[in-house]
């Protein structure tokens, strides 16, 4: 496994992590600590060390961050727990006014979960959603507060746009705080919109970007097809919807690329990513073992230049 510096900070995450929000999910292998724990050792066991959970998921809320820390039990000291605060937790961190990015309910949710992870530090410690009714200095501030007391070793944001990541910085340069390092955010390639301003701004200023929903919600998986029913069991069963308003002249072309290479639709989708910059780690779920070692071997593969520009042909650049 690659391993890569998350932008221009000091944090070393492998090219492909495990995205955690199957862990506690009802109805998946993970839902259980056995089924979590092989998870985690699975990807251990690839290479992975980057695990991405959040204070939110997992049923109840917090269940992922619980099960994630039982897991990694006896391997702490060589995990990249990256977690999030700022999405309504239904009281689970106490009364929070609907002010998630405020310095109170900051120190708040991060105190929370550190207990539920049981460990004394966060390597990555991300504002899920912006708040709105909060200042972002407010916020920044007392993520700066958590780094100087060793709660967190470095910040980061998720789903912001290009001029809020650039803001963020901006901020932190001025006001001399620890300042993020990193930008999560949907990108892969049925969705490449983040292309048009938050990865510009990722680079100008030096952040890693973390893509999420690498597999395109799953139909960069291979298992579905035009005009047929998904399997009883996959991911996408009962939500016809979207498989209805699925990409499918641009998923299909992308079946033959990846047939014409001998090579699985998810591992072209991840291993595009992989060498997009500044992707510092492609963030993966997966709910069995199997899933997490064939996600970390997609970055094994590494396009060509003649590879880049024929998939920029099929799924034109910053376009959704």
């Amino acid at each position: 496994m690659e391993l890569r510096h998350l932008g221009e900070s000091g944090l070393v995450v492998s090219a492909v992590g495990l995205g955690c929000n199957n862990l506690g999910r009802p109805g998946t292998a993970a839902e259980s600590l056995a089924g979590s724990r092989a998870l985690i050792a699975a990807a251990v066991d690839a290479g992975v060390n980057l695990f991405d959970v959040a204070d939110v998921y997992g049923a109840p809320r917090g269940r992922s961050e619980e099960l994630l820390g039982q897991a990694l039990s006896g391997r702490r000291d060589n995990a990249v727990i990256a977690t999030k605060f700022g999405v309504d937790m239904q009281g689970m961190n106490g009364p929070d006014f609907g002010a998630r990015g405020s310095r109170r309910y900051v120190k708040r949710a991060v105190e929370a979960s550190l207990r539920r992870l049981g460990t004394d530090w966060i390597d990555l410690y991300q504002l899920h959603r912006a708040d709105p009714t909060t200042p972002i200095e407010e916020t920044l501030s007392a993520l700066d507060d958590l780094v100087r007391e060793g709660l967190i070793r470095y910040a980061g944001v998720c789903n912001l746009a290009g001029w809020q990541v650039a803001d963020a910085v901006w901020l932190s340069r001025t006001n001399h705080w620890a300042g993020v390092v990193a930008a999560e955010n949907h990108y892969s390639l049925l969705e490449r919109e983040a292309e048009r301003d938050v990865i510009p701004a990722c680079q100008r200023f030096g952040l890693g970007l973390l893509p999420y929903f690498p597999l395109g919600n799953g139909l960069l998986t291979g298992k579905y097809h035009r005009d047929t029913d998904p399997p009883a069991n996959a991911r996408l069963a009962g939500r016809s919807r979207l498989l209805a308003d699925a990409p499918w002249d641009r998923i299909e072309k992308l079946r033959a690329f990846a047939e014409e290479r001998g090579l699985p639709m998810a591992t072209v989708a991840i291993g595009w990513l992989a060498a997009q910059k500044p992707v510092g780690s492609v963030i993966a779920g997966a709910t069995t073992p199997d899933q997490v070692v064939a996600n970390a071997a997609a970055t094994q593969w590494h396009p060509s230049d003649d590879d880049l520009i024929a998939l920029d042909e099929i799924c034109p650049p910053g376009r959704r």
